[in-house]
């Protein structure tokens, strides 16, 4: 079988430290960036569904998010019906640093697909979508605390 997943994990890995470097001028570390990117295009989301979203555990979502915090890209804000529940959302400073790194991405879309055709692209995306499903069902088992038999 071909090592599929090394490459998808060398392309996500490249791509994660080319973002780490160019964001540091911005006092964004290692993949603080990619939270600040989901709040602001979910502003009003709940810790729990970003974790979920950017598939990581409960515990370092709210390390990363914590930090968010304390540097000021992002607010939380009471929910208006149940207290405990805390809302993220981008303050202006996540606001003003959210274009570029929205530039960042686009650009890294750019190289990483060029030289493919719009039918190569659609079927690299849905055989990624396949493959994020798969991995799914097995990242929600073992996260209930479940062993994977292999």
């Amino acid at each position: 079988m071909k090592e599929i997943l090394r490459e998808v994990g060398m392309i996500s890995r490249s791509l994660d430290s080319i973002s780490n470097i160019e964001f540091k001028k911005y006092d964004l570390t290692k993949g603080q960036y990619l939270y600040l990117v989901r709040i602001c295009e979910n502003p009003g989301i709940i810790q729990e569904k970003l974790a979920e979203m950017i598939k990581v555990d409960r515990t370092t979502a709210a390390r990363a998010i914590k930090k968010l915090e304390i540097n000021g890209f992002i607010v939380k804000d009471d929910d208006h019906y149940n207290q405990k529940i805390k809302k993220l959302f981008p303050s202006e400073k996540g606001k003003t640093v959210y274009p570029f790194i929205k530039r960042e991405n686009d650009y890294s879309n750019m190289v990483a697909l060029s030289g493919f055709s719009e039918s190569e692209l659609e079927t690299i995306f849905n055989l990624l979508q396949r493959v994020r499903k798969n991995v799914e069902k097995d990242w929600e088992f073992v996260k209930k605390g479940n062993k994977r038999d292999y």
